[in-house]
């Protein structure tokens, strides 16, 4: 299954409603730099909320998905970080260095539109 990854205006919003494994997570990498390229979004909002746990493989993959986004010029700012999901990604020593982070996905956004 897909995630769907909506535009609006230069943003693009990404909301995690699945558990994630690794082939959608993967697939949601993928998918994720393609719509960068195809838009030239300024900016990423990838809401987590839903995630309750993570594994090293996906813990990886979401910070692939950030350094692979900066690359291509987007600023990313992750939302509803579950504290299980925090806890294993520091103890997986995934260290998400000069990530925004907000709460919920409306701080999420207004984070992000001061910070583009």
């Amino acid at each position: 299954m897909r995630i769907p990854i909506l535009k609006i205006q230069d943003i693009l919003l990404v909301s995690v409603q699945i558990e994630l494994d690794d082939q959608s997570a993967l697939q949601l990498q993928e998918d994720l730099l393609i719509k960068i390229q195809e838009t030239a979004a300024k900016g990423i909002v990838l809401d987590l909320t839903s995630l309750d746990m993570v594994d090293s493989f996906i813990a990886k993959v979401l910070g692939d998905i950030v350094s692979m986004s900066k690359l291509m010029g987007s600023t990313v700012v992750i939302t509803g970080i579950q504290p299980a999901v925090a806890i294993t990604l520091i103890e997986l020593g995934i260290t998400l260095n000069d990530v925004l982070t907000a709460m919920d996905l409306e701080k999420g956004v207004d984070l992000l539109r001061k910070a583009v």
